[in-house]
């Protein structure tokens, strides 16, 4: 490529680290990227010869042209609000913020700023969603269900677990179309780090759909899933392989929005799809909170 856009990535956590190693190993896409640091609140030196630079450096550099935004949750609109205000373009792991109104208000400011702002959605990029959404094609709901079981998460710094968990509403709302929301609960028994979130939605065509979040010490990560329709039941997924590489495809998919390559009506609908599970997310919320 005749340009290469210098990239910062922000949090070396799991997610953080993955995006180092594909930034370094020879991509497609990674030979638009230049890798030039990361940012940690915790001092690290040098990380397989990638350097540690400030957060104040990052945004100043002319060099720094990308931000990889992957510390946790509760950080992520001020790291965003930064980097674009900088100049700079975004790449944020989900959920972009804990709120909303200010997913939209960041993503008018990248208009603005003529910048790219990129939420990644690796769930939509799993063997399993694809298995999926050619099960449920052109398939008339009648109704269904979807348990996410997984070790506890700590709210301060991943959200509500309607945020911490909105890779699931995603799923619900790019299988089935836009929902609205009937009910929500939340249990919760904080001595023993154990909640509950059962949230009952709703398609345009009135099918229930029910969203359990279930997160207690001992509970493995597991799907369990059971839609029905006209034609037939899917229960529960089949093993459908290996998730390979899902991160660099969401790198990809950032490379080819840099390079112009997405039509603005592709942008319209997915920017749509995401507010729209933010603001389910702040809905659910908000119901639970008012129990």
């Amino acid at each position: 490529p005749e340009r290469k856009f210098g990239v910062v990535v922000v949090g070396v956590g799991r997610a953080g680290s993955v995006r180092i190693r594909d930034l370094r190993n020879p991509h497609p896409s990674s030979a638009f990227l230049n890798l030039i640091g990361f940012v940690s609140r915790r001092e690290l030196g040098n990380i397989d010869e990638v350097r540690q630079i400030s957060l104040e450096d990052a945004l100043s550099s002319e060099e720094v042209e990308v931000a990889f935004i992957c510390s946790e949750s509760s950080s992520h609109e001020d790291y965003i609000r930064q980097f674009l205000n900088a100049g700079k373009h975004v790449l944020v792991e989900y959920p972009m913020t804990l709120s909303w109104a200010a997913a939209r208000d960041l993503w008018k400011l990248a208009e603005q700023k003529g910048k790219v702002l990129h939420e990644e959605h690796v769930e939509l990029l799993m063997e399993e969603f694809a298995f999926l959404k050619k099960e449920v094609v052109g398939k008339d709901l009648l109704k269904g269900s979807l348990l996410f079981t997984a070790s506890p998460l700590e709210e301060e710094r991943f959200g509500f677990p309607a945020f911490s968990g909105i890779s699931r509403l995603t799923w619900l709302v790019s299988l089935f179309g836009e929902l609205s929301l009937v009910s929500a609960t939340l249990e919760e028994r904080k001595e023993d780090q154990y909640m509950k979130m059962t949230v009952c939605l709703e398609t345009e065509n009135k099918r229930p759909l029910t969203w359990i979040e279930e997160k207690g010490p001992g509970l493995k990560r597991n799907r369990h899933l059971s839609f029905h329709f006209k034609s037939g039941s899917l229960e529960n997924m089949p093993n459908v392989g290996v998730n390979k590489n899902i991160f660099l495809k969401d790198q990809n998919i950032f490379v080819q929005k840099l390079l112009g390559q997405f039509s603005e009506e592709e942008l319209a609908a997915e920017q749509k799809r995401i507010l729209h599970c933010l603001w389910l997310a702040e809905e659910i919320q908000k119901h639970c909170s008012s129990k």
